[in-house]
């Protein structure tokens, strides 16, 4: 278990499982009132520092890095974007099936582990209000394209944002707007998965 806690690294970007998707665990209505080095995983998050700087210091995500390093993606990842990602926990990588992550972070499936990590990230810049903005321009749902070529789809539900993946699996968004030098980090509570 500790393995996996170290090992898939698509939290890789801070989680912290307070409710709501506010910028602090409130609602996500709001978009700008974040405090200025918000924690996450016990560790402030700097808008100074890229993504991957300040994920290596969230407690919640060390698989996250850990899979981030495994599949090659560090420097991807450090270089100016922008991106959006959407972060799962270490909790939310020990909720998958026994034996998956350890799966995944065999040299053998690189490949499948950057699919899947490259799956949390849509490329540019999407706060909670220009995701709110696209959801109501979507009818109440937006249709988001991923880093890997996969689609995700966010909806509201009781003032959280939702995250749909490819399976159906459902993540709520727990932490908003963590900005990063490159680009904006919201935390997941659950692990996305393409088709």
């Amino acid at each position: 278990m500790k393995k996996l806690a170290v090992a898939l690294g698509v939290s890789m970007l801070l989680g912290a499982c307070a409710g709501g998707m506010g910028t602090s665990g409130s609602g996500m209505s709001g978009s700008a009132g974040m405090s200025a080095n918000p924690m996450v995983g016990g560790a402030p998050m700097y808008a100074s520092k890229d993504i991957v700087d300040n994920a290596v210091n969230s407690q919640d995500h060390t698989t996250l890095v850990a899979a981030v390093k495994a599949a090659g993606l560090v420097d991807t990842l450090k270089s100016p974007g922008p991106f959006t990602v959407f972060a799962p926990t270490n909790a939310s990588f020990a909720a998958l099936p026994a034996g998956t992550v350890d799966t995944l972070l065999k040299p053998e499936n690189k490949g499948t582990l950057t699919t899947v990590l490259t799956y949390h990230v849509v490329p540019g810049r999407m706060d909670a209000a220009a995701l709110m903005a696209a959801i109501a321009a979507g009818g109440g749902r937006a249709t988001l394209k991923t880093a890997s070529g996969g689609t995700l789809t966010a909806t509201t539900s009781g003032g959280s944002v939702m995250v749909t993946d490819a399976k159906g699996g459902t993540a709520t968004v727990t932490i908003a707007n963590v900005y990063q030098s490159n680009g904006v980090i919201h935390v997941v509570n659950k692990v996305l998965l393409p088709g």
